[in-house]
């Protein structure tokens, strides 16, 4: 520190030479730590249940769009919109995204210097008894850098950027989960409102079953009391099922609403069997898997940002270089300053840890634990993908199968029902044959009905396991989030508090 005497000049053009060296440091000074190579994934070359699939080609790929569009459903697709609108859980990642895109910015403001303003003001009172007074005002000015020459700050970035694609890939994941989850609640609602239609036809039959028995019993014919009974029983054992039925349809309904971030007490949907058949996808070869499937996107930048937390933890081995400057004015008037009472000082430190008993060594070893437990966690994540696929693959030809089977049994079996009857209306046939007929051809009808909505359920899995209309080109890149670019996925406005409407379908109070 000196005075404004004729070696400032030499001073002021020693500080600049410091700081020239310093920034010229800085910025030629690299990163330290290993750059960032993504590790091998186990890709096979082909799916092992692609039998009968359409393989996807460049002409011929998976759609970019909405995925539940395959199913030709406008309830579904209103539905399914609903939750990138209200669904909290997508809401609470969406926040979480924003977090991880300000952490950037945190880690950012370390590689720009820092600069203070004080204001002093001070009156001091001397000679007898304190008559004469004297006020100084003192304004400054300081700064200081601390100069990231060995790329801890920047692998820092590097770091966080990675963890905000983390956090854009985790948001996808959860919104495609939610719509999953979402379309299951709907194809069960569906399975419901068949079932439901099943045991009202098999209720109508009953009745006129009930009524036969009843007319032969009065008439005299060889009919006991004991299978009157049995048709009464039998008849109020499917009216049991169909009660309950409401109660499974009403669950499903429910999950909708919550899934949609509604109450439950504010959504109905109308009724509607599930039929028809699923939609066949097109399967795209398996190493395209790896840039679909958000979850594996989510596991292969968590690879990088541990990698780069390895150059953090290793620049700590390295002198910390840091520049200050401070200018101070003092005088006996507030403003303007007096600049013959200027007070300056420019200073440029280095600070290296000597000793610190092997904590520097394990940082660097945590940090590279650290990466390759996410080099592990991005493998198995990748395997359990192509498992994923493998088994809805396999599930949905199984049950395709299946379901032709059963629907010859059910035809098979009603005609064996009608037989029967008639015989029993004719009195070559006992009562008991009719009744073990109905009930067989009821849970043949409910066992098809069963295997269709699990084709369904399978089918919604497979679009799952297969990322849905995702695409890793929809994360945001590195260079972008470190520019501050505003790159939240693109999510509709909450509209909670709105009453949608849609052809049966239905939101109130």
């Amino acid at each position: 520190m000196c005075g404004r005497t004729p070696c400032a000049r030499c001073g002021a053009l020693f500080g600049a030479q410091v700081c020239a060296v310093a920034v010229t440091l800085a910025l030629a000074g690299c990163a330290v730590g290993p750059d960032y190579v993504p590790a091998a994934a186990p890709v096979p070359n082909t799916f092992k249940e692609l039998k009968g699939w359409k393989r996807a080609t460049p002409g011929d790929h998976l759609p970019r769009g909405d995925w539940w569009a395959f199913y030709h459903d406008p309830k579904l697709n209103f539905l399914i919109k609903q939750v990138e609108i209200s669904n909290q859980n997508v809401a609470a990642q969406a926040a979480a995204y924003e977090q991880a895109r300000a952490i950037i910015r945190e880690a950012q403001a370390a590689l720009f210097p820092t600069a203070t303003a004080t204001y002093s003001a001070t009156r001091s009172f001397s000679g007898p008894a304190g008559r004469t007074y004297t006020t100084t005002f003192a304004p400054a000015v300081s700064g200081a850098w601390d100069l990231d020459v060995w790329g801890k700050v920047r692998r820092q970035i590097e770091s966080n950027a990675s963890a905000a694609q983390v956090s854009a890939a985790d948001l996808a994941n959860v919104q495609l989960a939610a719509q999953a989850q979402l379309a299951t609640a709907y194809f069960n609602l569906r399975a419901a409102d068949a079932l439901k239609d099943l045991l009202l036809r098999t209720i109508q039959q009953y009745q006129k079953t009930l009524e036969i028995v009843r007319n032969q019993f009065n008439a005299g014919y060889s009919v006991s009391g004991a299978d009157v009974d049995t048709a009464e029983a039998q008849l109020a054992n499917a009216q049991s099922l169909s009660i309950n039925v409401d109660a499974q349809r009403a669950q499903s309904e429910h999950a909708i609403a919550m899934l949609i971030g509604r109450p439950p007490a504010e959504l109905s949907v109308g009724h509607r069997p599930l039929s028809g058949t699923i939609p066949k996808f097109p399967v795209a070869v398996p190493s395209a898997l790896l840039e679909r499937r958000p979850d594996i996107a989510a596991a292969e930048r968590m690879m990088q940002q541990q990698n780069a937390l390895i150059g953090v933890a290793l620049a700590a081995y390295f002198p910390d270089i840091s520049l200050s400057a401070a200018i101070q004015w003092a005088g006996n008037r507030p403003f303007p300053f007096n600049v013959a009472n200027e007070i300056w000082s420019l200073g440029a430190a280095g600070t290296q840890l000597l000793f610190d008993g092997g904590l520097r060594g394990a940082q660097v070893d945590v940090a590279r634990a650290a990466y390759w437990q996410s080099v592990a966690t991005y493998r198995q994540t990748v395997l359990s993908a192509f498992q994923g696929i493998e088994d809805q693959l396999v599930a949905i030809r199984v049950l395709t199968q299946q379901l032709g089977v059963q629907q010859k049994a059910v035809n098979a079996q009603r005609q064996a029902v009608q037989v029967y009857l008639k015989q029993f209306e004719g009195g070559t046939a006992a009562f008991t044959t009719v009744v073990t007929a109905q009930i067989s051809l009821l849970g043949y009808e409910q066992s098809e009905l069963s295997i269709r909505q699990n084709l369904f359920l399978a089918s919604v899995l497979l679009i799952q396991a297969l990322g849905g209309s995702w695409d890793v080109n929809l994360l945001p890149t590195k260079k972008e989030l470190e520019q501050d670019i505003s790159l939240l996925p693109q999510l509709p406005p909450d509209r909670s508090g709105l009453r949608l409407q849609s052809p049966e379908i239905s939101f109130g109070r």
